[in-house]
Formats: C-alpha cells, structure tokens, sequence
C-alpha cells in the first residue's frame, strides 16, 4: 500500500500511530498537483496556457511537494483517527522520521508518528435521575418601589439656588471650572469648564466635593486633595494637587414625583408600565441568581457521580491556563486571599484539583450534549455576536464582521451557548424542587469545597471582591481568558484566543477532529 498506518501502542488514554507514505505516492501527488496548475500558469515567454510542465516542475517542484507534503500529513493523520475509531482529546501532535529533504526531493518516503490522547469511554449518568433544590426569592412590593425611588434620585433635576440659600450645600449641584495643578504646574487632564459636580456623589476625587459645600457662585475655591494611590494614572498616584475652582452656579435638588409623567420621561407610557419594568428587572436578577445556584448544584451532582480516567495533556493545559493567572496575581501584588501565606507546592495542589474537576464536568456535560444531540443555531450564533460587537461601541459592525468570519472567534461564541444549553437540557429532564428563600440566602455566597471548579479560574477581580465564605468560589468561579474552540463534538480543533463572560467547562470536552498540530521536527 501506498499509506500504511501501524497502531504503535494504546496504553490508557494514549496512542501512538506510525504512518509511512511512500515517496511513490508522493511524487504521483505532485505530478498530479503540476497537471492541475500548469493550465493556468502565466510566465513571462510562454503565452497563457502553454508553459511546459517541465518547467513548471524544475521552477516550483519543491515548493509544490512542500504542498502536497503537507496535505498528506493532514488526510493520513485524520485517516488514522478514523481508521482507529478514536476520539481525540487533545489536538494530534506529530513527529517526523524521515529526512525531509530526501522526501521534498522525491527519493524518500515520508515517515512520521502520531501521538495522542483520546477521549475516556464512560457512561453519563442518566439526567431523570437526578434531583436538585432551586432556592427562589420573591420580591415584595416594598422593593419595587425603593426601586422607583432610586430612579426618581438618579433622574433628578436641579434648580438654582437663590437669596441666602445660595450657598453650597450637601446633594447639591455645583457647575464650576477648575485648573489642576501639581507642584504649581498644570497637569494633562486636570482642567475643566462647566464642570456639573454633585456634592457627595463620590464621583471625583475623595475630599473634592467636600471641600465646595458652602461656596456660592462667583467664588474660587482652592480644593487641596491627594490622588489614591490606586489611582488609574501611573503618574498621578499618591500625588497631592491643588484645584484652582471658580464656582458658576449652584443648584439645589428638585423634588420628582413619581407618576406617569416621569414614567414618560423614562419612556414608558404610564406609572402602571413602569412599575411592571421595574419588577421584571428585579425578577429576572433573582432567576440568574436562582440559576446559578442551580447550576453549582448540578455541577457538584455531575463531579460527585462521575470517576474517570483523564487526558493527562488536557488536564496539564487547563492547569497551565490557571496557573498562568495565579502567577500574575501574585506578580501584581493581589493575589487571591486565600492564596497568602501558601507554599507554591500547596497552591500547585489545590489548583491542579481544580483543573482536574473542570475537565471531568466538560468531558461529561460535551458527553451529555452529543447524547442528546445538542444544537447551536446559526441565529444563536448571529445574535450572540451582536451582542458581543454591541460592548464596542462605534466599532460594533468591525468587530462584528470579524466574529462572523474568524473560526476561532466563532469557536469561542459557540463555547458558553453550548453549555448553558446543555445545563438546560439536563434541567428539563432532571426533578427540580423549589425552595422559598430569603434576599439574603439567595444573594450569599456560599462556602463552596476546595475542589470545586466547574466553571473557572483564579481571577484576581473576583478574588477581591470575594467575601471570606467564598474564598473557594473566588478561585473556580471567575470567568476564564481563554475559551477554547471544542465546544461541541464536531467543533474545531484550534484554540480561540479570549473567553465569553462565563466559561464552559464543555468547551474543554469535545474532541479535535481536525487540522492537526504541525509536525515538531
């Protein structure tokens, strides 16, 4: 045979293939290659159509088998992987045997091996078996309406102030211009005019708006402040600085009732329309938060019914990927809290924990998902990208365009809208039960084990922000950086470059079926 394909070993998930294709077969390719192209070939002193296929091979032969080389490596590796009836896990890597440039020329067989992991075989456990408790809050009429009352305070107008009430006072209006200056000089970005600073709004620098309350129109103020020394500007930070502040007007709050005229300043028709959007916006916040209790809930089920082998290459790339992070936070200075005071050794296991959990709840929700014959649409894909170009701004439709084109972008769309459409499925056929909570049990972080990981990596944002009862979800529950293109069984092989806003431990799961990794020489 032209193509022989030997299955070299199988232990565990592992194999290693070795495929030979014989320099006949290749230079046949060629031949066949130069037949095709030379037709078409335009070369200055031949007239179109009549270059000879002699000269189209002395000129360009190599590059032509470089051509052909590399599209057979393509076919017989994925030949291989069909022959074998496997399921990769990871993309194939190759390495060649042979001296290639006896094979460019035409006088050695191409020999290689192929070296991969495949998917485990297992059996998911049945979804009707399954049983689980979603916490639901209702909201009281008593929350909509501190509700109304907060868009009445945000949407508030303000009227001058006269006579001897003109002075500045705390919740007032000041409309100034000021002139900033460090060490007697300006500074770039330091100036303003018309300027509308709301006093106690916390807006600008702390002890700016302080410092106004009591001047009145006509006065220059010199605020003295300090910069945090988080500020955004690297130049800024720390640095004390005076505001030279001339006062134009002060304006008092404006009482805003609440009735169908400021529902229509909204644009809503009426108070009753209003009210109705409010309670759906606060319902619909509680059902994500209902959601995502639920889905942990599910996700610890699927971690605690599932034991089996794991790709190890798969497992030491989404270790890598956390562990990457972790070193940044740590290099920044903000690592998460429960990081402080830990040996590399102990983080290294607890993350590598983490890893291993993410990547048994992809391989078994992209098992669940091919079972079930999970579906993306291309409307799904379409309004998804819309919505991610939609954050751009002025560049929506550049960036757009680019994630309806790039493979790689669409592959990291596709990533979330698979899992959370899988997590549905398993939803509609599992028993759910639900449970009255309150605000606060609904809305608490809750202590979560130290192996919990199904949706995430360390975030230092999230980290932050974390309370002490959720230190454990701080590490597996912020977004991951980088979705990778395996959403679904038949998905892409290559890696996307960014996440969505909720990473999918599915994204991990299904196997690469082809574009095979270049071969490593």
């Amino acid at each position: 045979m032209s193509i022989q394909i030997v299955e070299k070993s199988g232990e565990g998930l592992s194999r290693v293939f070795g495929v030979t294709v014989s320099a006949k077969e290749l230079n046949k390719r060629a031949e066949a290659r130069i037949t095709e192209i030379t037709p078409q070939m335009q070369l200055k002193g031949f007239r179109p159509g009549k270059v000879p296929a002699a000269h189209v091979r002395r000129m360009y032969g190599k590059s032509i088998m470089g051509e052909v080389i590399e599209q057979t490596l393509t076919e017989s590796t994925q030949k291989a992987i069909d022959d074998a009836k496997v399921r990769p896990a990871t993309q194939p890597e190759m390495k060649l045997e042979s001296d290639m440039d006896k094979v460019i020329a035409g006088t050695a067989d191409l020999a290689y091996e192929i070296q991969l992991e495949v998917m485990p075989e297992f059996k998911p456990v049945d979804p009707k078996t399954i049983s689980l408790t979603r916490p639901v809050y209702a909201a009281p009429d008593s929350e909509v309406n501190d509700m109304l009352a907060q868009l009445a305070q945000q949407n508030r107008t303000y009227e001058p102030r006269t006579g001897k009430a003109a002075k500045a006072q705390d919740g007032d209006m000041v409309v100034a211009d000021f002139i900033g200056r460090i060490n007697g000089e300006a500074f770039e970005g330091g100036t303003a005019q018309d300027s509308q600073i709301v006093i106690g709004s916390g807006q600008f620098i702390p002890g700016f708006e302080e410092q106004l309350i009591g001047a009145k129109a006509g006065d220059t103020v010199t605020v003295k402040v300090s910069f945090p020394a988080d500020y955004q500007v690297d130049t800024l930070k720390g640095k004390p600085a005076e505001f030279e502040t001339t006062i134009k007007d002060v304006r008092a709050p404006a009482e805003s009732a609440i009735d169908d005229a400021f529902a229509q300043k909204l644009g809503l028709g009426s108070m009753d329309a209003l009210t109705a959007a409010v309670r759906a916006q606060i319902e619909q916040q509680y059902a994500s938060q209902s959601r995502f209790k639920l889905k942990r809930a599910l996700l610890d089920v699927l971690d605690s019914q599932h034991d089996f082998a794991l790709p190890p290459r798969m497992v030491e790339a989404e270790f890598s990927s956390i562990w990457q992070q972790v070193q940044n936070d740590k290099a920044s200075g903000s690592p998460p809290e429960d990081d402080e005071g830990k040996s590399d050794a102990q983080l290294e296991g607890e993350y590598r924990k983490i890893a291993e959990r993410r990547v048994r709840l992809g391989l078994v929700l992209a098992e669940m998902g091919r079972a079930a014959n999970v579906q993306i649409t291309e409307q799904e894909m379409s309004e998804a990208a819309r919505q991610e170009a939609m954050r751009y701004g002025p560049q929506a439709q550049e960036v757009f365009d680019y994630l309806r084109k790039n493979p790689q972008a669409q592959a990291q769309l596709r990533a979330p809208i698979y899992e959370d459409k899988v997590v549905d499925f398993i939803f509609n056929q599992a028993t759910i039960d639900d449970k009255s909570v309150s605000k606060d049990e609904l809305m608490a972080d809750d202590e979560l084990p130290e192996s919990y990981g199904g949706d995430a990596k360390p975030a230092k944002k999230a980290a932050a922000k974390a309370k002490p009862a959720a230190k454990a979800e701080a590490k597996a529950e912020a977004p991951k950086a980088e979705a990778k293109a395996k959403a679904e069984p038949k998905a892409a092989a290559k890696p996307a470059a960014k996440p969505a806003k909720e990473a999918a431990p599915a994204a991990k799961a299904a196997a690469p079926k082809k574009a095979p990794a270049k071969p490593k020489k």
